[in-house]
C-alpha cells in the first residue's frame, strides 16, 4: 500500500502554476526525502496533499491506499491518516496543548466512544519525555511563545500522538540547533514502521545524518527530476544543483 501522486498539477488563485506534473510514490515502510532549490514546489506539494486551501489542483491524482485523497476535505484527510508538520507551525492562542491533542484524538474515535483520560495522559507524558519536553507545555497554548525548536518538537509530539499513516515533514530541521535536531530526529525515527510512510522535505544533508532515507528525490520547477538512494543527498551537498542548468 502506498501514497501515490500521479501527474499532479496545482496553481495559486492568480493562476500561477506551481506543481507541473509531479509523479511520486511513497510506500508504507519507507522514508522518502525531497530536496531541491528554493521555489521548486516542495512545500507546495506537501500542502496540496494535506488539502491547503491556497492551492487549486487542476489535474492529476493523489491516492492513499486506494482512496482518492483529493475528494476528501482537510479534516477527512487527517482522520484518514495524513499528517503535515509545518515549516512554520501556527500558534493557537487560548487552546492548551493537552486539550488540542485530546480533541484531535477524540475526533478519530467512533461516535459515542470516549478517551480514557488516565491512559491518554500517561501516553502524552511518555512521548513528551522522549522528546525532552517539560510537562508544563501541556498547559501552554499551542505554540504560543514557543521558540523555533520548541515548535518543531511540538509538531513531532502531535505526530506521535496522532499516529498517522503518512507523515509529511516540511523542513522540520529548519532553525534547529544540533541538540534539537537530534531530538526531533529521534522522534521521527521512533515512528518508522512497516505500516507508515514518511516524506521529508529538507535543504540539508545534516538531517539525513540522523534520519536515513530509503529514497532521495530532487524537485525542480514543479517536478521530480531525479531520484536515487541516500548517496544522492551527499552528491547534492557536494555539488549543488548545477546539473539542473544542463538538464
Amino acid at each position: 500500500m502506498s501514497l501515490v501522486i500521479t501527474d499532479l498539477h496545482a496553481q495559486l488563485p492568480d493562476g500561477t502554476e506551481i506543481l507541473k506534473g509531479v509523479n511520486l510514490e511513497i510506500p508504507k515502510g519507507e522514508v522518502h526525502t525531497i530536496m531541491g532549490p528554493n521555489g521548486s514546489g516542495k512545500s507546495t506539494l506537501s500542502k496540496v496533499i494535506a488539502g491547503h486551501e491556497s492551492y487549486e489542483v487542476t489535474s492529476g491524482s493523489v491516492v492513499m491506499d486506494g482512496e482518492d485523497v483529493l475528494e476528501m476535505e482537510v479534516d477527512e484527510r487527517s482522520r484518514a491518516g495524513i499528517f503535515l508538520a509545518f515549516q512554520y507551525p501556527h500558534e493557537v492562542p487560548g487552546v492548551s496543548n493537552a486539550n488540542f491533542l485530546r480533541a484531535a484524538r477524540q475526533a478519530r474515535l467512533p461516535d459515542g466512544e470516549e478517551i480514557d483520560a488516565v491512559a491518554y495522559y500517561k501516553e502524552l507524558y511518555a512521548k513528551m519525555d522522549e522528546l525532552e519536553m517539560d510537562r508544563k507545555f501541556t498547559a501552554r497554548a499551542v505554540n504560543e511563545g514557543f521558540s523555533g525548536g520548541e515548535k518543531k518538537r511540538n509538531e513531532i509530539l502531535q505526530m506521535m500522538m496522532l499516529d498517522p499513516t503518512y507523515c509529511l515533514l516540511d523542513e522540520t530541521d529548519s532553525g534547529l540547533d544540533i541538540d534539537a535536531l537530534k531530538i526531533v530526529a529521534k522522534g521521527v525515527n521512533s515512528m518508522r514502521s512497516p505500516d507508515r510512510g514518511v516524506l521529508l522535505i529538507t535543504h540539508y544533508q545534516r538531517l539525513l545524518d540522523y534520519i536515513k532515507p530509503d529514497v532521495v528525490h530532487v524537485m525542480a520547477a514543479g517536478q521530480i527530476v531525479k531520484s536515487g538512494g541516500p548517496e544522492l543527498a551527499l552528491e547534492l551537498e557536494k555539488d549543488g544543483y548545477d546539473f539542473l542548468k544542463t538538464a
